[in-house]
């Protein structure tokens, strides 16, 4: 999808806000990630394949990939989803009441 032309020219063009919500509008219409898709995310940290993986790394990765999360977003998202070895379950039944069904979709 082409919006705002190529990349070289980016640098040399302005745009206003009223020109820019309609490209905000038509990327925001695109089709988003599917529980299955975060899920498989997900298992490229599942070093054991056992549908967990360490809350510590989750933690490294939310504050350094990606849209970068802050140590106090990351603390309020991490709270109550860690078990007692510090994994987060993140397939098949939810181990947590309180773990809200879109945890995955929080982070990624």
């Amino acid at each position: 999808m082409m919006i705002f032309g190529q990349p070289k020219d980016m640098a040399n063009k302005r745009l206003n806000f009223d020109a820019f919500l309609p490209m905000l509008k038509e990327v925001d219409a695109l089709q988003k990630g599917t529980y299955d898709d975060y899920v498989e995310g997900l298992r490229v940290f599942d070093k054991e394949g056992n549908g967990t993986v360490m809350g510590a790394e989750l933690r490294i990765v939310l504050s350094t990939l990606g849209e970068k999360m802050s140590e106090p977003e990351i603390d309020a998202l991490m709270t109550g989803q860690e078990d007692e070895n510090g994994s987060v379950h993140y397939e098949g039944k939810l181990p947590f009441p309180s773990m809200p069904s879109l945890f995955v979709f929080d982070f990624l």
